[in-house]
């Protein structure tokens, strides 16, 4: 469904002087597959997510959809960017399409269900200042899912919550995903959690990114991070691959493809 196609992509450093933070980068996502992308801190994830969706044209390359337009599109930032005047339903329902009274109730209903699914069915009409972080980290996946897109790009969502509110909201996340077939892009500095989530995971190296590594997680859902398959499928990883996650080049490969790691 998505083909990423980024030659180069710059922008101005602090200085003031150009800075290449993409370059020949390659990347795909198939029809309702989860792909997570790993990558060290400031090496362009969040970038590659705006480019993907629309955010930052301003780049060198293609982007192809596959006839999906950019309203097929949701998006989960690593803050919930809830308006703090309006309910949680209605935040929810801000992004809602609907083109006639007939559709606006059916995407109504649908946005009551995700909160009921998300636990939060208590407090459709409260205010974003009365819940708690992991609550409004929940009211924004409700969000992201309400008009069933066809691609869903997830910028670190659960970034800096505590381990029990973040394996919940991964759960719920698997659960919505599974539900409506989306095909995911994540990005996140977290290899345990891309290993517990993803269909593949795909690894960055340092600015300028490209991907170096391709690795397709065979273990059985549901996962967690904290699970002991999980970790011993890191350490193999890294034992293999050791400065993996430090973003530098493998050895002899721009792209590695090593046997049971992955594929182009």
């Amino acid at each position: 469904m998505l083909e990423i196609q980024i030659d180069h992509k710059r922008y101005p450093d602090r200085g003031g002087r150009p800075h290449l933070a993409l370059s020949g980068l390659r990347l795909s996502v198939r029809q309702g597959e989860f792909v997570c992308v790993v990558g060290p801190s400031g090496c362009g994830k969040s970038t590659l997510l705006n480019i993907v969706g629309g955010l930052d044209r301003d780049m060198s390359g293609r982007v192809d959809l596959d006839g999906a337009f950019p309203e097929d599109i949701g998006f989960m930032f690593q803050e919930p960017r809830l308006m703090p005047w309006l309910s949680v339903l209605d935040n929810v329902l801000l992004v809602a399409r609907a083109a006639d009274p007939r559709a606006a109730a059916v995407v109504r209903e649908r946005a009551v269900a995700l909160l009921r699914a998300m636990e939060l069915g208590d407090v459709l009409d409260a205010y974003p200042g009365r819940l708690s972080g992991g609550m409004m980290r929940r009211v924004a996946l409700a969000r992201a899912f309400v008009n069933e897109p066809q691609l869903l790009l997830m910028d670190e969502p659960f970034v800096s919550l505590d381990t029990p509110t973040a394996n919940r909201l991964r759960e719920m996340l698997v659960e919505q995903w599974q539900r409506c077939g989306a095909s995911v892009l994540f990005v996140t500095h977290d290899l345990r959690e891309a290993l517990a989530l993803a269909d593949r995971v795909c690894f960055l190296s340092s600015a300028p990114a490209r991907v170096v590594l391709e690795h397709e997680v065979e273990l059985p859902r549901p996962r967690q991070p904290g699970c002991a398959e999980v970790g011993r499928l890191q350490e193999a990883l890294l034992a293999r691959h050791p400065d993996l996650l430090g973003g530098l080049p493998l050895a002899g490969h721009a792209r590695a493809n090593c046997e049971g790691d992955g594929h182009a």
